[in-house]
């Protein structure tokens, strides 16, 4: 099986009605706190707006967030989620009118309201903990 790097970052359009899926596994246990964190930029570089930041610390909780004029706004957190230590993850994000709607290993769970326009999204970034095998962007 190939692997995709870690840090995976790529320019990209969306809007309403695009989506993201990210297939991987975490590289070490959950005792140790592994990490995913998939953010959406608002420009082409690290230093932009996040219009969407979710983060899983798996085995603890996942949060998401956005970051305007360089703050971070509210973070929105779940303790619940169906990942399991050890086992292959899937990460669907749709890009909704009013909000991101997150679905992990095939189970809608979260969703994030639209902080920033969603059409103004110029860049994916996929990092931390995780083996990726696939990450997949529908326009």
């Amino acid at each position: 099986m190939e692997y995709l790097p870690v840090l995976y970052k790529k320019n990209v359009s969306i809007s309403v009605g695009s989506s993201v899926k990210i297939n991987g596994t975490p590289i070490m246990p959950f005792c140790m706190t592994p990490e995913l964190q998939v953010d959406f930029f608002i420009g082409t570089n690290e230093d932009s707006d996040i219009a969407f930041s979710l983060r899983v610390y798996f085995g603890k909780e996942l949060v998401m967030n956005s970051r305007q004029g360089g703050k971070w706004g509210p973070e929105v957190k779940y303790t619940d989620m169906p990942f399991r230590d050890g086992q292959p993850l899937e990460v669907y994000i749709s890009v909704l009118s009013n909000e991101y709607q997150v679905t992990a290993n095939g189970v809608q769970y979260y969703t994030f309201p639209h902080q920033v326009d969603s059409a103004s999204v110029r860049m994916i970034q996929v990092w931390r903990d995780v083996s990726l095998t696939s990450v997949e962007i529908t326009p």
